[in-house]
Order: structure tokens, then C-alpha cells, then sequence
């Protein structure tokens, strides 16, 4: 095996090939946790993701959303998943060259195949160490398995009133999208 060289305290660095697997996470009997579908991602907003006045792309806030919100929904199904459905998005305070952005995204609601994953996105100023929330979305993704149709997600566990709360919440924003479905569609026909 290499060892790299590294400074007293520093971790070293390995390869993952290097790294013997480890087990698969056994679903628990009655669920998933919701506390336990939690995932940050994080990223230094640079020049190449900002306009001429500095100010970030809603485009790139948007993609790290997506990418948030896919990984904790692929991390709770431990399936493929695709996107299904993005609500609505307000941006509270724009996001400058040089912030911190933070995507906090977790499994709010699960049905069969689908799942609601809620995203709190905030920035730092790294200079002043200010934080400001930035914007929320909420978004459906869908497991799908080999065949790429759709499967069944774990159940998900809710243990606190905030869960429980989360989830009456994102109940009534699936009824709405399902209602503006069939308003949109009111034959039924698809495009």
C-alpha cells in the first residue's frame, strides 16, 4: 500500500482503492429515520459562476440545489433517482463571488416510488463569517430501478414534531401539484 507523506496531525491521504468496503446499509426494519437522511453540500462560489457585477448565477444556485437534493434522495432510496418536479423558486439575498454555499437537504416526505427533499440554502460571507438564507425549494424525485421504471422508496421514520410537521407540509404541496396536474391536463392527455 502507498502512504503519501503528510504533517504531523494531517490525515493520510489514500486512495479508494485503497479502502476495504464496507457493508451495505441494512434498511432498519421499520424505516429510515428522517434525521438520518440529512445531507450538506457545500461550494466556493468563484468568478466563473457569476454575472459582470458579481453577483452568482441563479442557474448555478439551482444546479447545487438539484445536486443536493439528488444525493439525499439517492442516499435514502439507495436507488437510481431522477428529478420529477422542482417548486417554485425565490431568491431572498444574492450570493456573491467568494461566499460559502451551503445546501442542507432532507428527506421531508416518502411514498411508494416518490419522495419530497427539502433544501435550505445559505452563504457565507468567508471574510465576515455572516451567514444569510438565501432561498428553500423543495423538490420530488422519483427511484427508479434497472429497468429504469419506478420502485419502491423505505419507508421514512418521523420522530420529532418538526418531522411530523415537514411532512403535513409537504403532503399539501404534493396535493396542490397533483391538482395543477389536472387543471394543466384536464383530458388526461400527455404531451
Amino acid at each position: 500500500m502507498r502512504r503519501a507523506i503528510v504533517a504531523a496531525g494531517a490525515c493520510p491521504v489514500r486512495s479508494t482503492s485503497e479502502t476495504p468496503p464496507q457493508p451495505a446499509r441494512a434498511e432498519p426494519p421499520g424505516g429510515i429515520p428522517a434525521a438520518d437522511t440529512a445531507i450538506e453540500l457545500s461550494a466556493l462560489m468563484q468568478p466563473a459562476d457569476a454575472n459582470f457585477l458579481g453577483v452568482i448565477h441563479g442557474g448555478v444556485i439551482l444546479k447545487q440545489i438539484d445536486e443536493a437534493a439528488g444525493t439525499c434522495a439517492y442516499h435514502f432510496a439507495r436507488r437510481r433517482v431522477v428529478t420529477a418536479a422542482i417548486d417554485r423558486m425565490s431568491f431572498h439575498y444574492p450570493v456573491q463571488i467568494g461566499n460559502l454555499v451551503v445546501c442542507r437537504a432532507t428527506v421531508n416526505w416518502a411514498g411508494h416510488s416518490s419522495m419530497e427533499i427539502g433544501v435550505r440554502v445559505e452563504a457565507e460571507d468567508l471574510a465576515t463569517g455572516a451567514w444569510l438564507h438565501t432561498n428553500s425549494a423543495y423538490l420530488v424525485f422519483v427511484a427508479l430501478d434497472d429497468q429504469r421504471r419506478p420502485t419502491a422508496v423505505p419507508r421514512l421514520l418521523l420522530e420529532t414534531d418538526d418531522e411530523r410537521r415537514r411532512w403535513a407540509a409537504a403532503v399539501e404541496r404534493r396535493r396542490a401539484r397533483l391538482a395543477e396536474r389536472v387543471t394543466d391536463d384536464p383530458d388526461g392527455a400527455s404531451a
